[in-house]
């Protein structure tokens, strides 16, 4: 068991073999490094998607995933949760190659509270909108 910083005991997880990383891009990406610093040959897809300036709808511009990915547990790397929209867009994707949602875990580090289990390391009403800008210095 671990205690984490709120009190709270979390049981854990044990790393298996057949997991995957897809990151949403572009602050997805920011996360990649610590998943191979934990997952070294762990094999990585990327998705694009954006949102329409006009009807605001999440939009898939690019998708590559690995050829066996209906057989992995997906690790979706998306560092900043706020309306979901993106997320939601990226579940469908992942559902259309053959992805069980029950098998996808979100990994993100600032959400906004929704009533979904998601693991991060902080939840805030207010998510900072600026984390790819400041990892990737070009704020």
């Amino acid at each position: 068991f671990v205690t984490t910083p709120t009190g709270h005991k979390y049981e854990g997880v044990r790393f298996e073999k057949g997991n995957c990383g897809v990151s949403i891009m572009r602050s997805g990406e920011a996360m990649e490094q610590g998943l191979r610093d934990c997952c070294r040959s762990i094999r990585i897809g990327k998705i694009l998607i954006q949102s329409d300036e006009e009807t605001q709808r999440a939009k898939v511009y690019y998708a590559k995933f690995p050829p066996d990915i209906y057989r992995r547990k997906v690790l979706l790397m998306y560092p900043i949760l706020s309306t979901g929209n993106t997320v939601t867009e990226a579940v469908k994707v992942l559902a259309e190659h053959g992805v069980q949602p029950s098998v996808i875990i979100l990994l993100s580090l600032f959400s906004t509270p929704h009533e979904i289990t998601i693991l991060t390391t902080e939840v805030h009403p207010v998510a900072p909108t600026h984390f790819g800008q400041k990892y990737f210095g070009t704020d």
